[in-house]
């Protein structure tokens, strides 16, 4: 039943337009429901994490990873506000944005990422560098020039974190240096990529050992400091000269608040029914990092892969609440996974391939290029791609 006391224009709002926000929107979109749909979201450009390595190697263009969202949702018939949710009321169907608005809602879709965590470490938050942003990539490539330019003895630089970020970042960065730097690779746990499908972990160990990366397991970081880390490894406290470190080591979730409050597991993710409705509330959902689902085999990853599926789930799921229809569950279906390992190579697992090298890169952007925001920046992409295939 429709509230009464809901005006008619009311739309189905969706707060964030990464991966699981702008895709629910595109694909909701797709479906001509009649709800009007609001995407509210501060950033002027979606980015494909993914792709975020090749944008810093330059295989690919900003352009080509970082599309504007008034062109990704021009004649889609989907608003967007360029502002940021800072509160929602699930009891009156009202949100309330940065910017002073506070507007009326007939569904309502959390989106809003994640954010890299600091886990409370000293100095983590001030001298260290991110890559999450199109801000992150422009200030390494000053970097990569920097130490490129200078050449001093002994440069050395730190990535915090051997999970597939830290992994791939590693090794695109030790190909972009040429020699002019050493990549250090310092993870808490006993071996890198420890959720990584096993072929993957391999072919990556090895690209790092080829590229002289240095792998420091079972190491603590202590504390950042603006030239320095402090560490905690298997021979005791350690302090390590470095000319920047780059963290991505673990994400942090920060939700708008709510009222009433939501149920969130300990990491900060909004609890969600496999339907990817919040738990206990009617009118609001969850996708993409910030949901934690369970669909009965434990609870998903927050990668890409999991956002597409959700977005197709919840987007039925949105027509079907305008319908009053009983809500479908999340059917996820792991479709593999893939990993660049510096310029021009990558390694993949999934359709019953497992490759390394040049061909799992053609691969793994031609898969990539499949799952872009909207048909008409697929086939722009593609274009641009065929232009640049050599004579």
């Amino acid at each position: 039943m429709t509230d009464p006391a809901l005006p008619s224009s009311a739309p189905i709002v969706i707060v964030g337009g990464g991966f699981g926000g702008l895709y629910t929107a595109l694909a909701l979109a797709e479906r001509r429901q009649p709800a009007p749909i609001l995407l509210v979201e501060p950033q002027e450009r979606f980015l494909f994490l993914p792709l975020l390595y090749e944008l810093l190697s330059s295989e690919l263009r900003r352009w080509e990873i970082a599309p504007r969202y008034d062109a990704l949702l021009a004649g889609k018939g989907i608003a967007w506000l360029r502002d940021r949710v800072v509160h929602i009321d699930g009891r009156t169907r009202q949100f309330t944005t940065a910017g002073g608005r506070t507007l009326p809602f007939r569904e309502l879709v959390v989106a809003c990422g994640a954010a890299t965590s600091s886990f409370g470490i000293p100095g983590v938050v001030e001298h260290s560098l991110g890559f999450r942003t199109l801000a992150d990539v422009e200030r390494l490539q000053q970097l990569v020039t920097t130490l490129r330019d200078q050449r001093r003895p002994l440069q050395r630089l730190a990535v915090v974190g051997a999970g597939p970020s830290g992994v791939e970042l590693a090794c695109k960065l030790t190909d972009l240096l040429e020699g002019a730097a050493v990549v250090e690779l310092i993870e808490q746990g006993p071996q890198p990529l420890p959720l990584a499908r096993a072929f993957n972990r391999e072919q990556a160990i090895r690209s790092l050992q080829a590229r002289d990366v240095r792998l420091r397991t079972g190491t603590r970081v202590r504390a950042v400091g603006a030239d320095r880390l402090h560490l905690d490894g298997p021979a005791g406290a350690e302090e390590v000269t470095v000319e920047a470190v780059v963290w991505t080591a673990g994400l942090a979730f920060h939700p708008p608040s709510l009222e009433p409050p939501a149920a969130c597991d300990r990491r900060g993710r909004l609890l969600c029914e496999p339907t990817l409705r919040l738990q206990g509330a009617e009118h609001l959902y969850a996708v993409g990092d910030i949901a934690a689902v369970d669909p009965g085999e434990g609870p998903l990853p927050a990668t890409a892969q999991v956002a597409f599926q959700q977005a197709a789930c919840l987007a039925d799921n949105l027509a079907r609440a305008a319908a009053n229809e009983p809500l479908a569950p999340l059917a996820f279906q792991d479709l593999g996974e893939m990993m660049s390992l510096g310029i021009g190579e990558a390694s993949l697992v999934g359709g019953g391939l497992t490759l390394a090298g040049s061909a799992a890169f053609q691969l793994r952007r031609l898969a990539y290029l499949t799952r872009l925001p909207g048909r008409s920046h697929q086939l722009r992409v593609a274009a641009g791609w065929l232009a640049d295939w050599p004579a």
